[in-house]
């Protein structure tokens, strides 16, 4: 019994000293990044940014998790579950003063880090579905996207300017980018609403097997959604963006946002900001190591449009101080 104590207590012993003996190991911190499902954008940008921050800041390890969009990502940073998410700009706003699904339960502690890329809101119809238009959804088969997430809040913000509600619908579902991809692949459903920056996988994956279209917006509804909501605006998707779409597709998009939780420490932010626009040294190799924005850009089309110049469109939230600090530097904000 003796000699089993003593063996306990000198393994006890010698891990306690390893950890003392090792700091820069203690000293690591996580910092986690709230994305979307796996077949939006938000998964893989979301992996690279964090694997490109972990690689240029010591004692930080910085992971991409699978989340419900924004407004669920969103409520995780209320509840200061999560150190920081993919967002939409319009649901950020939403959130922060409280107002549609977020009424009395104001988001205060989010803040902004920067704006990303647009996210187009793309409406898929079957072919065979006959669908034409927004008001043709009336009496179909719609998914306006996942229960909480940015995508519905957008789906049901388009509704009401084609003059029509969820209750409008044939049938009513709430599915991720890849369930909508699915069932339309089955002929389950006939229109669903993704928001996402484009190529989106899902909508490349579910074109390369089944006949699509996407609903090409009039300019008279466009008008009507950009003058009652300002986050939106008039994009184009070029032809041939997805298999079978042979013409321009006109619609809206909001800003991709990089939020986090007002409760993070200021240099840690500053950090994050700065690596996330700058070239730094690799922690491990020692050579130089590319700013995590020209790594999404290769890992993903959208990520090329992340740049420091559209750093802060629509950011129409407080930005955190640490990434304002940044900001500040580079001469973009007094």
């Amino acid at each position: 019994m003796m000699r089993k104590r003593t063996v306990l207590l000198i393994t006890v012993v010698v891990a306690v000293s390893l950890i003392f003996a090792a700091p820069s190991f203690a000293a690591k911190k996580f910092f986690a990044i709230a994305t979307g499902g796996t077949g939006g954008t938000y998964y893989p940008l979301g992996g690279a940014l964090a694997q490109a921050l972990s690689s240029k800041i010591p004692d930080l390890i910085v992971t991409a998790q699978s989340g419900n969009a924004s407004t669920a990502n969103l409520n995780l940073i209320a509840q200061h579950q999560i150190e920081s998410a993919f967002v939409q700009n319009n649901t950020a706003y939403q959130a922060y003063t409280g107002v549609d699904q977020f009424a009395g339960k104001p988001v205060k502690n989010v803040r902004g880090i920067a704006s990303l890329y647009p996210e187009v809101i793309q409406i898929l119809i079957l072919k065979s579905s006959g669908i034409k238009s927004v008001a043709g959804l009336k009496g179909k088969r719609v998914i306006p996207g996942d229960r909480g997430s940015g995508t519905a809040v957008d789906a049901e913000n388009i509704c009401k300017s084609a003059g029509l509600t969820f209750n409008d619908f044939g049938a009513l579902d709430w599915l991720s980018f890849s369930g909508i991809s699915q069932r339309m692949k089955d002929g389950q459903a006939d229109a669903g609403f993704i928001t996402a920056g484009i190529p989106t996988a899902a909508v490349m994956e579910l074109s390369s097997t089944t006949d699509i279209d996407i609903i090409n917006m009039d300019d008279g509804l466009i008008k009507k959604i950009t003058d009652a909501w300002p986050f939106y605006a008039k994009v184009t998707i070029p032809a041939g963006t997805y298999r079978g779409q042979d013409k321009n597709v006109n619609t809206v998009a909001v800003m991709a946002q990089w939020v986090t939780d007002s409760a993070i420490p200021d240099d840690v932010v500053y950090e994050l900001t700065k690596a996330l626009w700058e070239e730094g040294t690799h922690v491990l190799r020692g050579d130089k190591a590319p700013s995590a924005a020209a790594i999404m850009g290769q890992v993903h089309a959208k990520g090329k449009d992340v740049q420091l110049k559209s750093a802060l469109d629509g950011m129409a939230i407080p930005l955190h101080a640490g990434a304002a600090k940044y900001y500040k530097e580079k001469g973009l904000i007094k």
